[in-house]
């Protein structure tokens, strides 16, 4: 595996923040100096500088094709899985571009990472050596092959399944990812104690539910209030019915988490407000994913504005409540003047949830720019009609 010399890492400290292809372009400059594979580098770079930062930075690293940095777990998510299993040995049947792998081998005696094409898992063996990580064993190969060969239980099994059809199109059903996990999930749970399965966002739980058996724990995990991904940990003796826990992760902070069964959602008893009161409540969307709507009424004493709408209201301020607060300060009607008055510096943050115009449509129709202090959510009430609700965030 190449190493960067001394003269590329160089080059690549000078140019992180360049235009790759512009770099491309004046290739000449830099006689003896691969400047596409180096170019092919520092675009990587940029597009993981937020998602994978300590990696992004580090020069002695090799990025492979962007299709990978782009399919990885970010070091938050990844950091956060991490932190949800246990045990002294773990495989990651579907390694990609090893940052789950790093983050496990940071709780776990041996992992192993499993990775089907050649040239992704040498790039990560490089990586693994580079930054001094001794209990990773790199296995390039297919799932299958190496659960067949596998001669002892393991404490957990990981897998993120590709999510992509033969002609590069996102997938989201579980038959439809690679490896087929339905298949192999006997075969799995005789292979480990447990298996932690991480499914695209799009997935619905519920149907995720039908096809999987023996779910133990799902985890809807957002980053900075958008979802990243659902896992779900799975053995083969869980007869309980799974705890459902949604979590937003935000940089250099705890993360938010809230926990909930489908049964108490379905038990619990939503209060619906005649109108907005003081406050607006907004769900973090982990819990929207999640499936919490009448719980979320219950457990925080805040009312419902409709039955679809998901947006809550209370006279007195709930403070703990999972997600954006604001203080109501208008119920203004749809008409521009009425809105310039209220907001002279014609800006607003609009959000839609159940009303029949898109943001879009009602910026045009409301001649609002976006931005400011102000929040404006466009919904509908308990009577079926559309409203429009004008807002601050409570700190």
């Amino acid at each position: 595996m190449h190493v960067f010399s001394p003269e590329e890492q160089e080059f690549l400290q000078k140019n992180l923040q360049q235009d790759p292809a512009k770099l491309m372009l004046q290739a000449k400059k830099w006689p003896g100096i691969d400047v596409p594979k180096l170019a092919q580098q520092i675009k990587a770079r940029q597009k993981a500088k937020t998602k994978i930062p300590a990696w992004a930075a580090n020069l002695s690293l090799v990025f492979p094709a962007n299709l990978s940095v782009e399919q990885s777990s970010s070091e938050l998510t990844a950091a956060y899985k991490a932190n949800l299993i246990s045990g002294e040995t773990l495989a990651d049947l579907t390694g990609g571009f090893g940052v789950d792998a790093y983050s496990f081998a940071q709780r776990f005696r041996q992992v192993t990472y499993v990775e089907r094409q050649p040239e992704l898992a040498e790039v990560v063996a490089n990586n693994y050596q580079q930054l001094g990580i001794e209990n990773i064993q790199v296995v390039s190969g297919e799932a299958e092959d190496f659960l067949e060969t596998l001669p002892a239980q393991l404490d957990v099994i990981y897998l993120d399944p590709a999510r992509r059809g033969e002609s590069q199109e996102r997938v989201h059903l579980l038959q439809d990812c690679e490896p087929d996990v339905l298949g192999l999930l006997p075969a799995l749970l005789q292979k480990a104690k447990a298996v932690l399965l991480k499914t695209a966002p799009m997935l619905d739980i519920d149907l995720a539910l039908q096809d999987l058996t023996g779910v133990q724990h799902i985890w809807v995990v957002a980053v900075q209030n958008e979802v990243k991904e659902v896992l779900y940990l799975i053995t083969s003796d869980t007869t309980q019915e799974p705890v459902i826990t949604a979590v937003n992760l935000r940089p250099g902070q705890e993360p938010l988490e809230v926990s909930f069964t489908k049964l108490q959602e379905e038990q619990a008893t939503a209060v619906y407000a005649p109108e907005p009161l003081t406050y607006l409540y907004e769900p973090n969307t982990a819990l929207l994913k999640a499936g919490a709507f009448k719980w979320l009424s219950q457990e925080y004493q805040v009312q419902k504005l409709h039955r679809n709408s998901h947006l809550y209201t209370s006279t007195e301020l709930q403070a703990a409540f999972p997600g954006r607060i604001f203080e109501i300060t208008a119920k203004p009607k749809a008409n521009a003047k009425e809105l310039h008055q209220l907001l002279p510096n014609k800006k607003a943050n609009i959000t839609v949830r159940n009303y029949p115009l898109t943001v879009a449509q009602l910026r045009d129709k409301l001649k609002l720019k976006e931005g400011g202090n102000d929040y404006l959510f466009a919904t509908t009430d308990m009577h079926n009609k559309p409203i429009l609700i004008l807002g601050r965030k409570v700190n």
